[in-house]
């Protein structure tokens, strides 16, 4: 893909757009499959949690240290991101991408072979810990290198719809995920799901994993040889010195932004369990829906990105998400309707979809190709960490000492900060206007 290479710009030809939309389609199926390993863990906690820590434990407890696992998970991100970000910068985006899904691959399997608590003791939650440390590795810098890819590698001008195609596949993975998990729950029952059938996903993600590989493995590069030989390339030095205030600034946005994401995504479903008093399989079916509609939304606010820019988006996602978290937290678990509990949801996820469906674009289009990779995968990974992994926990833990309506103030705080952050993005956006 020389073009892609080189920079080129101004009008395609229909060979240069269908292979740059393979391209995408080639990094994404990897992406899917990251997540979907990733996030399956969050889906079957619900079943497995009792397999790994003592039955003394109340299930909110369970539920509780389980996410504590799932948090810790996010705590290699900012490692992964930093490992994998010097990795694309020196070595290329494609040897990246292709490392960090074997990663997950391996990750995957040893969850799925785990021997439980009742077997060889609280060896077997340290393990379960272990398994999901190389997986935060993984996804860690997956994020950054994907990110990378699909904004040096989509067309000027719709570089918004083509970038949040990351989040489609992420939430593809979420989805896929959930998926699953119902159909197992229509083909096995709840005491063989504990037993054995919470397994079977991580199984299958390993499998896909290969798959996912093999797509990888005829990517094009899309860095330059010269920026991949310079001395800058992949250096946090660089990034703390000429790029700061971009680095801050992605911390900034991303804390709110993950933070709000998990609340509404992977922690909901054990919302609607504990707090909406719904059935297991009510909960996941919700999930399933409005994952569903929550990843079509995405090409929509991202081709909405590229008309009102990446900073009005920005802006209105974190005016928005100040205003309606508290009510529609409140209203969701008090619903009295699965109906209803899932429009709720569906309109929190469109307030959400105006960050996560450019927010690959808004963190490359702040650094240069040198450090890019390095830039977004270490900014994302550092917030993801603290406060996207934590959320699941944190809200728990208020939850376990009766002041559950704090965590949604405590979000509520995150996001006026998403909207402060978000004024000092740029009018126009930099970078990648002139690297590709």
């Amino acid at each position: 893909m020389d073009a892609v290479a080189s920079g080129t710009t101004g009008h395609y030809t229909f060979e240069e757009k269908r292979r740059r939309i393979f391209a995408i389609m080639a990094a994404s199926s990897g992406n899917l499959v990251e997540w979907f390993d990733f996030y399956v863990y969050s889906f079957t906690t619900i079943y497995f949690a009792s397999s790994f820590f003592p039955k003394t434990y109340t299930t909110v407890q369970q539920y509780l240290y389980s996410a504590l696992v799932f948090a810790i998970g996010f705590l290699m991100r900012p490692i992964g991101g930093w490992m994998f970000g010097k990795i694309a910068d020196r070595r290329g985006r494609k040897t990246s991408l292709v490392i960090s899904v074997v990663m997950m691959c391996a990750g995957s399997l040893m969850v799925a072979c785990l021997p439980t608590y009742q077997q060889i003791g609280f060896a077997a939650p340290l393990l379960l810990l272990f398994a999901r440390m190389v997986q935060g590795l993984s996804v860690g810098g997956e994020y950054g290198a994907t990110a990378t890819y699909l904004s040096e590698v989509a067309l000027r001008g719709e570089r918004g719809f083509y970038s949040s195609f990351q989040y489609v596949t992420l939430i593809g993975g979420q989805l896929l995920a959930v998926l699953v998990v119902f159909v197992l729950q229509q083909i096995l029952d709840e005491a063989q799901l504990k037993a054995f059938g919470w397994r079977i996903p991580f199984v299958i993600g390993a499998i896909t994993a290969v798959v996912a590989l093999l797509l990888r493995r005829t990517l094009h590069e899309t860095a330059r040889e010269a920026d991949l030989k310079s001395s800058e390339a992949g250096s946090f030095a660089t990034i703390w010195r000429d790029h700061r205030a971009a680095f801050l600034t992605v911390l900034g946005y991303t804390a709110g932004g993950s933070l709000i994401f998990y609340t509404f995504t992977t922690y909901m479903q054990k919302y609607l369990i504990t707090t909406a008093h719904m059935p297991k399989t009510t909960a996941t079916n919700i999930s399933l829906v409005t994952l569903f509609v929550y990843m079509c939304m995405q090409p929509f606010f991202g081709m909405l990105s590229d008309r009102i820019g990446r900073r009005h988006s920005m802006m209105l996602f974190g005016a928005l998400g100040a205003l309606g978290t508290v009510p529609l937290m409140t209203a969701i678990g008090s619903a009295g309707s699965p109906v209803v509990a899932g429009v709720l949801i569906c309109v929190a996820l469109a307030i959400i979809s105006l960050y996560t469906s450019v927010s690959a674009i808004v963190k490359a289009e702040m650094f240069p190709a040198q450090v890019r990779a390095l830039g977004v995968g270490v900014g994302y990974g550092i917030a993801n960490a603290i406060f996207g992994g934590s959320a699941e926990s944190v809200a728990l833990l208020l939850k376990d000492w009766k002041i559950e309506s704090t965590f949604f103030w405590y979000v509520t705080v995150m996001m006026v900060i998403v909207f402060l952050v978000s004024t000092r993005l740029p009018k126009v956006a930099s970078y990648l206007h002139t690297d590709h």
